[in-house]
């Protein structure tokens, strides 16, 4: 075997390993990780719901409450920041990021709801899927 394909080889096996990473979290894990970040730019009232029982959608909801449209969009821009460079892994869609009251991140098996106070009262989430495990994030000191 060349050196040229050796060295193929070794970028494609370590491609591999980097875009595998996100593959070894499981859907718990992420959404901790999610509330994590979300609490790293002082989000409120971070709650996860296991909503895997009850809904086809996802694993687990994470709701959390940003108090101005610029705290949202930090919050957005730290999960998504912490959860690529960390494991790599993509949102499947973001929506709501400019619109400024409620944003939604999906990643699949973890659906991540950004929201402003006025928005998370009025969808209400946790009453909607009140019958879902629901999970409290306590920040540790």
């Amino acid at each position: 075997m060349k050196n040229s394909q050796k060295l193929e080889l070794n970028n494609i096996a370590t491609q591999d390993t980097m875009t595998d990473s996100s593959s070894l979290l499981t859907s718990e894990q992420l959404a901790w990780k999610i509330a994590e970040a979300a609490d790293d730019k002082k989000a409120g009232d971070i709650v996860l719901l296991q909503v895997k029982e009850v809904s086809y959608l996802a694993d687990y909801f994470v709701i959390a409450t940003g108090f101005s449209t610029t705290q949202l969009r930090a919050i957005c821009e730290s999960i998504e920041k912490q959860l690529i460079e960390q494991y790599g892994k993509y949102p499947i869609r973001v929506e709501g990021k400019n619109q400024g009251n409620w944003v939604v991140i999906d990643y699949g098996e973890v659906i991540a709801h950004i929201f402003l106070p006025e928005a998370r009262e009025y969808y209400n989430l946790e009453a909607f899927w009140g019958h879902a495990e629901r999970q409290q994030f306590i920040v540790e000191q």
